[in-house]
C-alpha cells in the first residue's frame, strides 16, 4: 500500500507475478567482469562510498523517495485463514499457489496435492493437514456461517460476481484486526491502517449486513482521533500512529464522516450514534473551521499522498480533498439533524453549501480537473463529486466520462490520473473500481458490469483482488487490497439495491 501511496516521487514498483517463467535452457549467462586496474579501484571505491552516502541521506530525509525492491510476500495469490475468533490470516507462499483453490465459502486453501492449508481456530500460524482432518470442516462451517449472517452481493447477476464478492468479504474480515484496525493489505508497506481505506471498509461491511465489523472499525477510528479532529496519515495494527513524517491528510475527515453516516443510515443502529458523536463533532468542526474566504479547505495531501506543493495549483486543494470534505460535511449535517442537534446541523449545512459553491466557481469551469486551473489534468477523484458520495449532476457525469477516457489503458483498466508519472502501462484496481462504483450507483448498469467483469477477470489464481494489473493482464501488486475489495462490494451492492447518498 505504501507504494500505492507514494505515487508522487517514483514510479510504482511492479511486483513479480505469482507464476514465474524460468529462463530458456541454454540462455545467456552473466558475463564475468574483468578485474579493475589498481589505480581505478580506489576511485571506484570512493564513488561507491559517495553513492551509498547519498542513498542514506535520501532515505533519512525522504524515505519513500527511494523505491524498495519488492519483497517475496507481495506475490502471494491470497491469504490463508480459518474459522474462529480472533480471525487470522497468513499469505500463501507463491510456490504453493499453483493448482491451489479456496474451499467454497471459506478462507481455507486446498493445495494442489489435495492437502489443506488453514489457520486453526484461535491460532495465528498456518498448518497443513489432510482433507479429512476435522479442523477443516469446522473452519469452513465457521467462515460460511459468518457470510450467512449478512448478504453476499452480486449473486443475482452471475456466479463469478458472487465468487468475487465472497472472496472480497472474507479478505476484508481477515484484514480487520480484533481492535478494529482495518489493514490495507498484509505485506510490508501495506500492513497499516489508513483512515481513508478504513472508511470504505465500514461502508462495505455495512452494505453487506455485517455491522459488527463496521462498528469495530468506527470505534478504532474514534479512539485514534486527535483532539483537533484529525487523524494521522496511517496507523500500525496496534493503533499507534506511524511516525514517518507524513502530515495528516484532510480528506480522511470527510471519508470517516461519510462512512459513519452510511453506517447510521443503512444499519439503522441508533444506539451507536451517541458513542460516535464526539468523533463526528470534532471532525466536522475541523472541516467547517478550515474553509477559507473562498469556501475551500486548505491544500493537503489526498489519496495520492503527494505533497500538495507538487500539484498543478499548489495554493488550492485538489479535488481529492474537496470531494470527500463536501461529502463529509453533508453527512455530518444529516447526522446532527437525526440526533436533534439543530445548531450543528445548520452550521455544517452552511459550511457544505459554501464548499459546494466554491466547487462550482473553482472547478466546474475547467471540467472538474484535479487542480482548479485551465488545462488541469483529470483524475479519478472526480467520482467523489457523484453518487454514491453526492447527488447526480450532469456536468460531473460528463467530466467522469472524460476522465475515464483519458486514464484508460489498453489492458482495460485505468491509470490513477491523466499523464500519470508512474508506470504508464500498469492499471490500478481501486481507481478502476471507483469508476465502476459511480456507474453502479448512478444507474449505468452496463458500464458498471464492464468494470466488474474486468476486475473479476484480473484476480489472482486464488480469485483475490490485487492492487495493480500489468501490461500482460497479470496481477502486479499486493493481494488482497482492502480498498479494492470494499469498492467491489459496494458496486455489487449498488446493483442489488440503491446506495444512500448524502
Amino acid at each position: 500500500m505504501a507504494e500505492r501511496r507514494d505515487r508522487s516521487v517514483a514510479a510504482p514498483v511492479s511486483v513479480a507475478p505469482v507464476i514465474s517463467v524460468p529462463p530458456p535452457a541454454g540462455g545467456p549467462t552473466t558475463p564475468r567482469r574483468r578485474p579493475a586496474p589498481r589505480g581505478r579501484s580506489g576511485a571506484r571505491k570512493v564513488r561507491r562510498t559517495a553513492g551509498l552516502l547519498i542513498v542514506a541521506a535520501l532515505v533519512a530525509t525522504g524515505g519513500a523517495t527511494v523505491p524498495e525492491p519488492p519483497a517475496p510476500g507481495w506475490a502471494s495469490p491470497g491469504l490463508v485463514g480459518g474459522g474462529g475468533w480472533p480471525f487470522a490470516g497468513v499469505p500463501l507462499a507463491p510456490d504453493q499457489g499453483e493448482g491451489a483453490s479456496y474451499l467454497p465459502g471459506s478462507s481455507v486453501v486446498r493445495l494442489a496435492d489435495g492437502r489443506v492449508r488453514l489457520v486453526p481456530s484461535g491460532g495465528e500460524a498456518p498448518i497443513t493437514v489432510d482433507a479429512s482432518d476435522p479442523r477443516v470442516d469446522r473452519a469452513v462451517r465457521s467462515d460460511s456461517a459468518w457470510l450467512a449472517q449478512g448478504t453476499v452481493p452480486g449473486g443475482a447477476t452471475n456466479d463469478a460476481y458472487r465468487d468475487m464478492a465472497t472472496r472480497a468479504l472474507l479478505d476484508l474480515r481477515l484484514l480487520t484486526r480484533p481492535n478494529g484496525a482495518s489493514l490495507a493489505s498484509w505485506y510490508s508497506k501495506w500492513r497499516y491502517c489508513w483512515p481513508r481505506d478504513s472508511a470504505f471498509a465500514v461502508a462495505a461491511f455495512t452494505a453487506t449486513g455485517h455491522p459488527a465489523e463496521a462498528r469495530r472499525i468506527l470505534y478504532f477510528l474514534a479512539r485514534a482521533q486527535h483532539d483537533d479532529g484529525m487523524w494521522a496519515a496511517r496507523y500500525n495494527a496496534d493503533g499507534t500512529a506511524v511516525a514517518d513524517g507524513r502530515a495528516p491528510q484532510l480528506d480522511s475527515l470527510g471519508w470517516v464522516l461519510w462512512s459513519t453516516w452510511f453506517y447510521r443510515v443503512r444499519a439503522a443502529d441508533h444506539d451507536e450514534l451517541p458513542s460516535l458523536w464526539p468523533m463526528v463533532q470534532r471532525a466536522a468542526d475541523h472541516l467547517a473551521r478550515s474553509l477559507d474566504a473562498e469556501g475551500l479547505p486548505p491544500a493537503s495531501s489526498d489519496y495520492w499522498e503527494r505533497d500538495h506543493r507538487r500539484e498543478q495549483d499548489p495554493r488550492r486543494p485538489t479535488l481529492g480533498v474537496v470531494g470527500p470534505a463536501l461529502a463529509g460535511l453533508r453527512a455530518a449535517a444529516d447526522l446532527a439533524r437525526m440526533r436533534g442537534e439543530g445548531a450543528k446541523a445548520t452550521q455544517w449545512r452552511h459550511a457544505a453549501q459554501r464548499l459546494s459553491d466554491a466547487v462550482a466557481r473553482q472547478f466546474a469551469p475547467y471540467g472538474y480537473p484535479r487542480s482548479p486551473i485551465p488545462g488541469g489534468l483529470m483524475d479519478t477523484s472526480v467520482t467523489f463529486l457523484a453518487p454514491p458520495f453526492a447527488p447526480a449532476d450532469q456536468g460531473v457525469t460528463t467530466a467522469i466520462a472524460d476522465a475515464a477516457r483519458k486514464q484508460a489503458l489498453p489492458n482495460g483498466g485505468v491509470l490513477p490520473g491523466e499523464r500519470w508519472s508512474g508506470d504508464p502501462d500498469v492499471a490500478w484496481t481501486p481507481e478502476t473500481a471507483l469508476f465502476g462504483l459511480n456507474a453502479a450507483a448512478s444507474g449505468r448498469r452496463d458500464e458498471a458490469l464492464e468494470r466488474l467483469d474486468w476486475l473479476s477477470a484480473h484476480r489472482t489464481s486464488l480469485g483475490v483482488l490485487p492492487e495493480k494489473v500489468g501490461v500482460t493482464g497479470r496481477p502486479a501488486g499486493p493481494a488482497p487490497l482492502g480498498w479494492t475489495a470494499s469498492l467491489v462490494l459496494l458496486s455489487l451492492s449498488a446493483l442489488d439495491r440503491p446506495l444512500p447518498v448524502p
